[in-house]
């Protein structure tokens, strides 16, 4: 058993001690008070003559005869317990007589007042006092003090042992969870061994799942993430030792080889950014927002930049957004967002088709909703979220230049910004992306 345990144990067991004394107390002094009350004697001729009655047969019986008589008397008549004291004050049945009374009787037999309810009888030169309590019920026996306290002490200890077993127990189940997860068995949950439990112990038990399973799944992403950087680093640095090679072993070429390694080096610079950026942003090391930004102006840039791009290709952007809605932003960081979303629609929608990128205010102005839909392939619908993981790519969507880290970024910044993002397929086809911020507060 573990400390808890015990202390659980005693606080309950001593309360419960200190209860069961003051209720043994209770009994005790309630028993004196009794005591010290006094017991009325039976009064009325029916008293009168069951006492001289056993007066008169103990006289001319004895001790035998008396006996048969109080067993006859009992049986027809309930109640009729008429007790003989000698002058030992013994019972001569053996039955208790409680001194109070018994001064009483003695009192009632010297008064010689009729009905003789109480007599003074002498037998074989020895005086007897002959006496029935009222009602003819027996004495009130004292009930010894120990046992109302023995089996209050038996009930609490059991009581305290229950109570401390079933409030330690999921402790240790707990316990024993935590050094599994810091021994690195994330895949620990204690939600089993919490069984119908509906308190606080069983939420924490649940939390303490939710957690492992929250861990589990970030070391798996940092996995993931590793053997995918591995990999992207593993494809320029390869091409970049090809051309090295080809430079040593064709001198002649030497221009060609040059621009391949440049190309190379600039693209292993651009992956290593966007790892940093990411890095800095999941360890939360990113700028807070500390400037009001119009987001329809903002947006409106990042669509123009776009189109630039796009045009090239024979496709179009679209850009929708009146009036002025002010952001509190980091202007780069949510700049770099919206420009990877939109630059990103513009990759995979087709041909001739046009990405379309809007703003509007939400019905309740606290928020804004930015829309960008291409008219692209679409993603799988268990994928929609897949997409905004580092170096996701969709097997669906055609192949294109780039490391699957723009959309990882954007909903990094976007989360940092206290905002939402998420993606949906479009009706007729395509990708939506929608981005929601929350409204600057006016000042």
């Amino acid at each position: 058993m573990g400390r808890l345990f015990w202390k659980f144990f005693l606080a309950f067991w001593l309360a419960l001690l200190v209860a069961s004394l003051g209720v043994g107390t209770a009994v005790w002094l309630h028993q004196q008070a009794l005591a010290t009350s006094g017991q009325e004697l039976a009064g009325g001729g029916r008293a009168a003559f069951l006492v001289s009655a056993a007066a008169n047969v103990f006289r001319h019986g004895g001790r035998p005869a008396l006996r048969d008589f109080l067993d006859e008397s009992r049986a027809l008549q309930a109640g009729a317990h008429v007790y003989v004291v000698d002058e030992a004050g013994q019972e001569l049945l053996g039955r208790t007589v409680p001194l109070d009374l018994l001064a009483q009787a003695r009192t009632l037999a010297q008064a010689d007042r009729e009905p003789r309810i109480a007599r003074l009888e002498r037998v074989a030169d020895h005086d007897y006092l002959f006496f029935l309590p009222a009602d003819g019920h027996e004495p009130l026996h004292h009930m010894p003090l120990a046992l109302p306290i023995g089996i209050g002490i038996l009930a609490s200890l059991a009581f305290s042992a229950w109570l401390a077993w079933y409030l330690s127990t999921p402790m240790r189940h707990l316990r024993g969870a935590f050094d599994a997860a810091a021994a690195g068995s994330l895949d620990t949950r204690i939600g089993p061994q919490m069984g119908r439990r509906r308190d606080e112990i069983a939420d924490l038990g649940r939390d303490f799942d939710r957690m492992a399973g929250q861990l589990q799944a970030l070391v798996s992403s940092q996995r993931r993430l590793l053997h995918d950087v591995s990999h992207e680093l593993r494809s320029p640095l390869a091409r970049l030792e090809a051309a090295i090679g080809l430079a040593r072993q064709r001198p002649g070429q030497l221009d060609d080889t040059l621009d391949r390694i440049e190309r190379e080096a600039v693209r292993l610079d651009q992956l290593v950014g966007e790892l940093l950026t990411l890095s800095r942003m999941q360890a939360g090391m990113a700028r807070a927002a500390d400037e009001a930004v119009d987001l329809v102006e903002l947006l409106r840039a990042v669509a123009d930049d776009a189109r630039f791009e796009a045009q090239a290709s024979g496709r179009e952007v679209r850009f929708v957004g009146e009036g002025e809605a002010l952001v509190n932003a980091n202007v780069e960081l949510l700049h770099r967002a919206l420009e990877n979303v939109v630059r990103n629609a513009v990759k995979f929608t087709g041909e001739g088709s046009a990405v379309e990128v809007e703003i509007t205010r939400q019905p309740d102005h606290s928020r804004l909703l930015v829309t960008v839909s291409d008219r692209g392939p679409g993603v799988p619908e268990g994928e929609l979220q897949a997409i905004f993981e580092p170096f996701f790519r969709s097997e669906t969507r055609a192949k294109t230049a780039g490391f699957g880290l723009g959309l990882a970024i954007a909903r990094r910044a976007i989360e940092t910004h206290g905002g939402t993002i998420r993606a949906r397929n479009r009706p007729g086809g395509g990708l939506q992306v929608e981005i929601v911020l929350p409204v600057a507060a006016s000042g």
